[in-house]
């Protein structure tokens, strides 16, 4: 009864946060480009091949929870998870020592957890996995006997496999539209019907608090201490004409004090070529078209062409086209915007975003738009 539980918590976790990632793969790619950046593990080669090693991450995830929750394989089913969590429990405890990647992407952008929460989340069910391991370890010698039940267990057996092949084909599906469109269920916070203008509102009604630690060293005694801003100005003795302590560069720390309301949309800056944000202007707008793309290198010429034909066809509407280059778009107005803010609205490059007076009323991949 306890391991038939277990088994059944710990594959319903894994087909959970196979399942959210499965919709959003381009998504997840994004998160595996930045374990790869030079910024973490300096392998950028790999940053090219992030949707394939998503796709494989996530099949493991899915077909390996489902197989678990079926009790296919067992032996083998166990053995892998085992791997797969010592692997992912690696990249977790990597990222929360080091505070090099804040989200690590375990459920999408269904559920955000801080590194080490996901790096004792992975804990958690590595332990559980060994536990079921050893729980299960009579069941894997047993030899099935001949006769009748030999019969009924074969056929359960290959019932099992149909369920999973189906299951295989309902993935397939879901993945393969979300990379080829938009995910089938939206769990960022720029989905249509999200109001852009009463976000913002909230995020300034209810801003999060930071304050600035400096690490300090007394240059007589060797002596380092953490003070924050406040203490800083307050104690003389830090700053003070010959004073002994001394900033030390490159080691101080922003550390969150209040969290304030929670939204990607804290992101949403764009300004033109000058440096001028025009964010008010867009969302203020009636209506509004802005064309994305976080790689306007990679756009082929001939769909640049066709969505900006399709975007100047719209009357009264404002229209920009944001990127990272402030000469991507040749008859629409450029604007900017940092690439990592831009990924989280587009999981296309380019991509189309309508808003009217603020409220998301339509987004498409722009080969869609221009069908």
């Amino acid at each position: 009864m306890i391991k038939g539980l277990l088994r059944f918590i710990i594959a319903v976790i894994f087909i959970l946060s196979g399942f959210v990632k499965a919709v959003d793969l381009v998504g997840f790619s994004f998160k595996m480009e930045e374990y790869f950046s030079p910024a973490v593990f300096n392998i950028p080669f790999f940053e090219k091949f992030a949707l394939l090693f998503s796709i494989i991450v996530v099949v493991l995830e899915l077909f390996l929870g489902f197989m678990l929750l079926l009790k296919l394989k067992l032996k083998f089913t166990l053995s892998a998870l085992i791997v797969l969590c010592i692997f992912f429990g690696f990249l977790t405890f990597y990222s929360a020592y080091f505070n090099v990647v804040t989200d690590c992407g375990c459920f999408g952008d269904a559920i955000k957890f801080t590194p080490w929460q996901s790096f004792i989340k992975d804990i958690v069910l590595l332990a559980g996995l060994i536990i079921l391991f050893i729980l299960y370890k009579k069941e894997f010698r047993k030899k099935d006997s001949y006769g009748y039940n030999n019969d009924r267990k074969e056929s359960s057996g290959k019932f099992k496999y149909y369920i999973l092949g189906a299951f295989s084909l309902v993935m397939i599906y879901i993945m393969t539209q979300g990379i080829m469109h938009e995910p089938l269920i939206d769990f960022r916070d720029y989905k249509i019907g999200t109001n852009l203008k009463t976000e913002k509102e909230k995020i300034n009604k209810n801003p999060s608090e930071y304050k600035t630690f400096y690490s300090l060293k007394n240059q007589k005694t060797g002596e380092v201490v953490k003070v924050n801003q406040d203490d800083y100005i307050k104690e003389t003795q830090y700053w003070e004409e010959g004073s002994p302590w001394k900033i030390e560069e490159g080691k101080n720390e922003s550390v969150l004090v209040k969290e304030g309301y929670k939204s990607e949309i804290v992101k949403f800056k764009i300004e033109d070529p000058s440096g001028a944000e025009i964010t008010e202007s867009i969302i203020n707008a009636p209506k509004a078209i802005v064309v994305f793309s976080y790689h306007p290198k990679e756009v082929p010429a001939d769909l640049l062409q066709k969505v900006e034909a399709k975007v100047n066809a719209q009357k009264g509407a404002l229209i920009y086209g944001v990127s990272t280059d402030p000469n991507t778009f040749k008859t629409i107005k450029n604007a900017m915007m940092d690439g990592t803010g831009i990924k989280t609205i587009a999981r296309s490059n380019p991509f189309v975003l309508i808003l009217e007076n603020g409220k998301i009323v339509d987004k498409q991949p722009a080969k869609d738009y221009v069908k």
